[in-house]
Formats: C-alpha cells, structure tokens, sequence
C-alpha cells in the first residue's frame, strides 16, 4: 500500500526536496507551504500542495482536515520541516520576536502533532520527524531566538518519544548542520523587522560581523555544507528503518559538536564555539 505524509515548509530547500523524493520513492506526498502562492507553484508541477502556516491554527486545522479527506483518514507519517530564523544578539530581541518565531517553529509543529496523534493512534502506527537542528544542542552566537525554538523542540520531542513507547508511533529529531537552503536569505525581513542594531550596545559587532554574513550577495558557504538531499536521505533512513534511532545527524559539524559537547568542560567549549 502507498505510504502517506505531509511535510511542512515546502517551498524550497529542505522541505522541497524531501517532497519532490519522496514522491518519486512511492510516498502519497502532501506538501504543505505557509503561503497559497508557494503551493499553487508545487500544485502546478503536479505536488498534492496545501497552504499550512505554523503560526495559524486555523491553517493547520483546514491542511489537516483536508489531507485527511484525501487519505480517507488515515496518515503514516509528518516531517515538521517550517521554520525560520532573526538574526540578532540575544539582548536585542523583543518579546513579540521571540513570541513570533516560538509561534512557526516550536508551537505549531506540536499543535501538528497534537491533531495527527489520534489518527496514528487509531491506526496503530506513524512516524513524526522534527526537523531540528545542530543548533538544537550547541550554541552559537547571533541565533539566538532559532537556537532557543529548536533546543526546546528537541527537549519535547525527547518526552514525546518516551511517553509514545509501546504504541507504535515513532518520534524522531534530524539534527541537519550546513546545508545549502535559502535560510539565511529569508531571515533578512525578519531581521529588519525586529532588530534595531544601529541602537544596539553590540552595533560594532551587527557591523563587522554579522550584517556583512547576512547580506553578502553570494553568502559565505561552509566548507562542511550538504545540499538538502542530505537531510531527504536522513529522512527516509527515519521514515523506512524498522526501527529507527531517536536521532539522525547531517554533517559532519553535527556529528563533530555532539561528541565535543559530550567530552569538553562548558569553558572549554565555549571557547571553540565563540570562534564561529
């Protein structure tokens, strides 16, 4: 029988090349977007594509109740992919920022997951996939907000997976590091809207350091950076292994900063991190 899913953040990088896989590997493929515009696009190159906006309930519901539908009410699998970054010092974010990203990135992949859950649960099976983040487990300096949404993620996503043993539903983190999407791209506007570095007590550093990395043309690029069909291969690995681990790392940083984080005192690590 064909295997469904539905994959948020469709519309480009990770999430459009996790569907774009999928589809061709024999998965029932919805791929959701947060704009109508971006899914009327995959819709034109023949996707099964809904509008889903994490930080609108009313949009989860209407994707949801909609690819439910389709499916006669049955769904094997999510891939939480939507999210986005502000760029900024920590001292610089304003609680609406914080409230605005906390709302795509963290609150609405678990109100996904609070709706799909007795679906899977009558079903007796599914896999969730929270696409975190290296940043879910190392900190860097100017992300902050991002940092917080997907240490919180994995926090979640760790209960939830104890809390589902014995059901046969499987919640699972990918942990991607570089990789070649337009993120950095699409924070700007919310960079601009948030942050008001030239008041900063850090301007010297918005200067010199991080607005020169945001707004280069070609963007600086990490000798360590995967394409997106690094994480589509994690994804599948998560979705089709018999049993599939609680994690799945991209890259090799990843990797590297998950056995550092376990070897090296805090200081010392902090030292090694402050240089990035």
């Amino acid at each position: 029988m064909t295997k469904s899913i539905l994959i948020t953040g469709c519309s480009s990088g990770i999430g459009r090349d996790a569907a774009m896989t999928l589809r061709a590997r024999g998965w029932r493929v919805f791929a959701t977007c947060r704009a109508e515009a971006d899914a009327a696009v995959l819709s034109a190159e023949g996707m099964e594509s809904l509008a889903l906006d994490h930080a609108d309930p009313d949009s989860i519901k209407a994707a949801l109740d909609e690819v439910l539908a389709r499916t006669g009410g049955t769904l094997d699998a999510v891939f939480l992919n939507g999210a986005y970054a502000i760029p900024g010092a920590v001292e610089d974010f304003p609680r609406d920022a914080l409230r605005a990203i906390f709302e795509a990135n963290l609150f609405g992949p678990f109100d996904v997951i609070r709706r799909i859950l007795p679906v899977m649960r009558a079903q007796g099976h599914g896999r969730i996939v929270n696409c975190s983040s290296v940043l879910g487990f190392a900190a860097l300096r100017y992300r902050g907000a991002y940092i917080g949404t997907k240490f919180a993620m994995e926090g979640m996503t760790d209960t939830l997976r104890l809390e589902l043993r014995g059901t046969g539903i499987h919640a699972i983190l990918i942990q991607p590091g570089p990789i070649a999407t337009m993120i950095r791209v699409k924070s700007r506007p919310h960079f601009e809207r948030w942050i008001d570095w030239e008041r900063s007590a850090r301007r010297a550093e918005y200067d010199t350091i991080l607005r020169p990395r945001l707004y280069a043309e070609d963007g600086p690029k990490d000798r360590f950076e995967l394409p997106a069909s690094a994480v589509t291969t994690a994804l599948i690995a998560a979705l089709e292994d018999a049993r599939p681990r609680a994690r799945y790392r991209v890259t090799f940083p990843t990797r590297l900063l998950a056995v550092l984080k376990r070897l090296l005192p805090t200081r010392t690590l902090d030292a090694v991190l402050a240089r990035r």
